[in-house]
């Protein structure tokens, strides 16, 4: 009997032991808020690699995103994000038979709010805008990457969406221009939705013998004039933003050529170049002029200095390089970016070998249900990534093509911390800026569709056949769109 006591006295303390390590396992990996785990349980860094099935290039399939997909689990884990990103990034440019990348063929090029955008001089890729997002600014190249050359040629943005998108922000807008559905709803955006935004340049800002590094193609470029000419433009950089199961939020997920600028060293409190490069000219300089813009020229602060501020935006403390605090754990998070742009880089031979992942951000909605999921949308904080928040990912993501003048909101570099670091979700929020109609909504996280609402709103219908009262609409969001931003940044303080 007392044998049966030592044994049933040993099975409990075992028992103990293993719940005290499970709740320290959870504890360390960010335990438990509300019944869902608050951190991604992460793999060894070096387990985060591409698939050889995503080679050769010409062959690269879909990822996929539904049922069955790595997305269809409550426990997910940092690499399968990663993965989506290169994968359908692969997938978008893989040539067709045509030469075209798949992405130029197949999907619909509309404006900011979502018109269609008819082909000029035969040509389907048609770039008219130059205004980054927030703040408009306009990005130019530095002259002196070509030898000889006296002024900079300005960056243009196109953007693409496929059938799925695009079909349910048609109808979203009806239904909310309808009375159907109120402002404020928790309409998602199916799973398969995804949207692209694209920058270009001409080839003229590139050295002729660095143009084979870069995917040409030709489009109608408008000029000074507002006449379309017939251009060759080279792809800089590209956003993947897409929706897989359980992320009614989007990946996004963003794409650079190389060397286009260098890196902030942050441990030397600088940033130096020994050679001229497409958007810096080569020197040092300091604190954040040179991606700062000036709200009277539109300019930046500092020409042909524009840099990254943190590598694949995973945030680091100034002069010890250290990471920061986050919601997400590094450094596992940045190696596994690391190695898997090592990865693809290693196997693929055409010219998108020139290209790199710069990481991604979404949501932790592991254990939501589908309304779960879209209620944290609009009731959470959703750009903050201080500890226990929702946010994974890159921290401060941004394209240095795209978000130039937007990598950080403050004035100073000395002051930026992970209580105000700036990201896609930033400025993608779930309230719109409709300030007569004012609602949230999952949908609202699209700028496309949020200007295409407005633009299609029935007081405007009958007027917008006018194509001065279009244009007024149009000129409308973007007021909207600006006071919204100050909003956001205020928020950020």
């Amino acid at each position: 009997m007392k044998k049966k006591y030592i044994i049933i006295s040993l099975l409990i303390a075992v028992l103990i032991a293993i719940g005290v390590w499970l709740f320290l396992f959870n504890k360390n990996n960010g335990g438990y808020k509300n019944g869902i785990t608050t951190s991604y349980a992460t793999a060894a860094s070096d387990s985060c690699n591409c698939e050889a099935s995503w080679f050769p290039h010409e062959q690269t399939p879909p990822p996929k995103e539904g049922d069955g997909s790595p997305f269809d689990t409550k426990s997910s884990t940092n690499c399968i994000f990663h993965q989506w990103s290169w994968q359908k990034f692969l997938w978008l440019t893989k040539p067709l038979e045509n030469g075209n990348p798949l992405f130029l063929d197949s999907l619909h090029i509309v404006t900011p709010e979502m018109a269609p955008v008819s082909p000029q001089l035969g040509l389907k890729l048609v770039l008219s805008s130059i205004n980054q997002a927030g703040f408009e600014g306009v990005l130019v190249s530095n002259p002196k990457f070509v030898p000889g050359k006296k002024a900079g040629d300005t960056v243009y943005y196109s953007i693409h969406m496929n059938n799925i998108l695009y079909d349910k922000a048609v109808l979203a807008a009806a239904q909310i221009n309808g009375g159907k559905v109120p402002p404020t709803n928790l309409e998602t955006f199916p799973v398969g939705s995804f949207e692209l935004k694209v920058s270009w340049i001409t080839t003229d800002a590139i050295p002729k013998e660095k143009i084979a590094d870069y995917f040409v193609t030709k489009a109608a470029v408008l000029n000074s004039k507002g006449k379309y000419v017939s251009k060759s433009v080279a792809l800089l950089g590209m956003h993947v933003v897409g929706v897989v199961k359980n992320h009614p939020e989007f990946i996004w997920a963003t794409f650079e050529h190389k060397d286009m600028a260098p890196i902030y060293d942050l441990k030397n409190d600088n940033v130096d170049s020994a050679t001229e490069t497409l958007l810096y000219e080569k020197g040092k300089t300091s604190g954040l002029q040179g991606i700062t813009r000036n709200s009277s020229t539109g300019k930046p602060v500092v020409q042909s200095k524009a840099f990254v501020l943190y590598e694949y935006g995973v945030p680091k403390v100034l002069t010890t390089s250290d990471y920061m605090k986050t919601s997400q754990a590094e450094p596992a998070n940045f190696d596994n970016v690391d190695n898997i742009n090592k990865c693809v880089a290693s196997k693929l031979k055409d010219v998108f070998k020139n290209y790199f992942y710069n990481g991604s951000i979404w949501l932790n909605t592991d254990g939501l249900s589908p309304l779960q999921q879209a209620k944290t949308i609009v009731k959470s904080k959703i750009s903050s990534v201080l500890p226990d928040s929702l946010a994974r990912g890159s921290s401060n993501l941004a394209n240095i093509t795209m978000e130039t003048y937007t990598q950080s909101f403050k004035k100073d570099i000395h002051i930026i911390n992970a209580g105000n670091l700036v990201n896609c979700f930033t400025c993608h929020q779930s309230n719109n800026f409709d300030t007569i109609r004012k609602g949230k909504s999952p949908l609202y996280l699209s700028h496309v569709f949020e200007s295409y609402l407005y633009t299609t709103k029935p007081k405007l219908l009958q007027s917008n056949k006018n194509v001065n009262a279009k244009i007024k609409s149009i000129e409308e969001t973007k007021v909207l769109k600006l006071k919204q931003l100050e909003e956001f940044i205020r928020e950020n303080k």
